[in-house]
C-alpha cells in the first residue's frame, strides 16, 4: 500500500491496494496494443490491405483510452503526497474511468453508424484476409484481457493502510471496492475482443453463404453491447465522482450500529468513497455522557473500509 503523510500528521493517501500492479499491467497492455497497431498499419500500407489499415487505426482508439488509464495511475501515484488534494488522489481512477466510458460510447456510436452505412451500401469483402486480421486482433486482445483479468478491479480486497487506525481482517460486504480505472481498461480490451469474435462469425458465414449483410449486422450488435457496457461504467464511475454510495452499501448502517446505543445518537452522518476500498465519514454524535471524539474513533476502528473519520461530539442538555 502506498502511503503519505498530511501536514497534521495523519495520512490522506487512498490509493487501491493493487495500484502499482494495475499500473504496470496497463503499460504492458499498451505496449502490446501499440506494437500490433503499428504492424497492422505498416503491413496494410505495404500490401495494400485496407482491412489491415482500418483494424490498426481501430486499435489506436483503444490504445489511446488505455493511455488515459495508465496516466491516471501515474499521476495519482506521483501526487499522492500533495496536500492540495484534500482527500488524496484516490478518485483519479474514477475520473479516468468516466472519460474512458465516454470514449467507449463514441466507439459504439461510430461502429453502429459505419455498420448502418454498410447495410445500406454494401462493399466487397475479402473474407479470408479479413478473417485473418480478426483472428490476429482477437489473439492480441485475449492476451491483454488475461493480463488485466487478475487486477484489482475484479475482486474485492482489504488490508488497507488507514490514516487514523490500522485494522485488518474484516469483511463487511461493502460495495464499490472495484477500481473503475482498471475496469475501464479491461472493458476496452474486451470490447475489442468482442468485435473480433463477432467479425469472425459474420465473415465465416458471409464467406460460406455470401451473406454480405451479416458483417454490418454483427457490427450493430457489437455496438449495442459496447454501449451498454459504457453506460454501466458511466454510472459507477460517475457515482463515485459525485459521492453517491451504491445501492446496498452497508457502511452507514454499520456506523450507526457501532455508535448508537447507551444514550448516544447520531444526528448527522456523511459517508463517501475517497478511493478503491476507502471511505471517509463525518459523524455528529449527541451524547448525555462525558465522551470525547477519541472514544468514538476507537469504536469506529473496527470498520476496515473506514479510512478517514471526522467526529463531532455534542453534550446533550
Amino acid at each position: 500500500m502506498i502511503s503519505g503523510t498530511n501536514t497534521d500528521g495523519h495520512e490522506h493517501v487512498f490509493l487501491g491496494q493493487d495500484h502499482a500492479r494495475n499500473e504496470r499491467r496497463i503499460w504492458l497492455v499498451i505496449a502490446l496494443t501499440a506494437v500490433m497497431m503499428v504492424v497492422e498499419i505498416a503491413a496494410g500500407t505495404i500490401y495494400g490491405s485496407m482491412a489491415l489499415v482500418a483494424d490498426g487505426w481501430h486499435m489506436s482508439t483503444h490504445a489511446s483510452a488505455l493511455l488515459i488509464s495508465a496516466l491516471a495511475y501515474l499521476f495519482a501515484r506521483k501526487q499522492a503526497r500533495n496536500p492540495r488534494f484534500t482527500f488524496g488522489t484516490g478518485k483519479l481512477g474514477d475520473l479516468a474511468g468516466f472519460a474512458s466510458a465516454i470514449i467507449l460510447a463514441m466507439i459504439a456510436l461510430l461502429m453502429g453508424w459505419e455498420s448502418f452505412l454498410r447495410i445500406t451500401s454494401p462493399v466487397p469483402i475479402s473474407f479470408s484476409q479479413a478473417i485473418a486480421v480478426a483472428v490476429i486482433g482477437l489473439a492480441v486482445n485475449l492476451i491483454s484481457a488475461w493480463m488485466l483479468s487478475g487486477s484489482g478491479g475484479h475482486h474485492h480486497g482489504h488490508g488497507h493502510d488507514h490514516h487514523h487506525d490500522h485494522h485488518h481482517g474484516h469483511d463487511h460486504g461493502h460495495h464499490g471496492h472495484a477500481d473503475n480505472n482498471i475496469r475501464s481498461a479491461y472493458m476496452h480490451v474486451i470490447a475489442d475482443a468482442l468485435t473480433s469474435v463477432l467479425a469472425i462469425a459474420a465473415l465465416t458465414f458471409g464467406g460460406l453463404y455470401g451473406w454480405l449483410w451479416l458483417d454490418p449486422l454483427m457490427g450493430i450488435v457489437g455496438a449495442l453491447i459496447i454501449a451498454q457496457w459504457s453506460w454501466g461504467l458511466l454510472k459507477s464511475s460517475g457515482a463515485v465522482l459525485l459521492d453517491v454510495l451504491p445501492e446496498g452499501e452497508t457502511l452507514p448502517d454499520e456506523i450507526r450500529d457501532v455508535i448508537e446505543g447507551d444514550g448516544d445518537r447520531i444526528t448527522d452522518l456523511h459517508v463517501w468513497q475517497v478511493g478503491p476500498g476507502h471511505h471517509a465519514a463525518i459523524v455528529a454524535v449527541l451524547t448525555p455522557r462525558s465522551r470525547d471524539t477519541a472514544f468514538y474513533k476507537e469504536r469506529l476502528s473496527s470498520l476496515d473500509e473506514l479510512s478517514h473519520v471526522t467526529v463531532e461530539v455534542t453534550r446533550a442538555a
